[in-house]
């Protein structure tokens, strides 16, 4: 059994690595690399689920099983609307799209809006981690 100041701990570190990931994609983006902005993109999502997830006493070894606990816990519960689900979803394709498939290319427009829009992801993700923290 996981002690409240370990899971404290992982909530962190993952949504610290949630915080460095968006940095990281921004960095790409800006370096003409959409596609390795676009993998980014993803694990800022990724990261940050994963540390709602752990906040909420709930971890998975693979991205399928995070995803899965994401939609159900808190999309179709009403706690954060679809569109974040969807997000999270188009998140996922692009990178799986982006780091597997041949001559796959993303266009500046449309990673800068994923960009937006994941940072205000994070941002959606944050009181429900840390509730009273504003």
């Amino acid at each position: 059994m996981i002690t409240q100041e370990k899971r404290s701990a992982v909530v962190g570190y993952w949504f610290e690595k949630a915080e460095e990931s968006m940095t990281s994609a921004r960095r790409e983006f800006e370096a003409g690399s959409l596609s390795f902005a676009m993998n980014r993109l993803y694990y800022t999502a990724f990261y940050a689920v994963s540390a709602l997830l752990m906040a909420h006493k709930l971890s998975f070894k693979k991205h399928s099983g995070v995803r899965a606990a994401f939609h159900q816990q808190f999309i179709k519960t009403g706690l954060l609307e679809r569109k974040w689900g969807r997000l999270y979803d188009q998140l996922f394709e692009d990178r799986q799209e982006g780091d597997y498939m041949v001559f796959i290319s993303f266009e500046p427009a449309y990673v800068e809006t994923q960009l937006n829009e994941g940072g205000r992801f994070i941002e959606h993700i944050r009181p429900l981690i840390w509730p009273n923290s504003e």
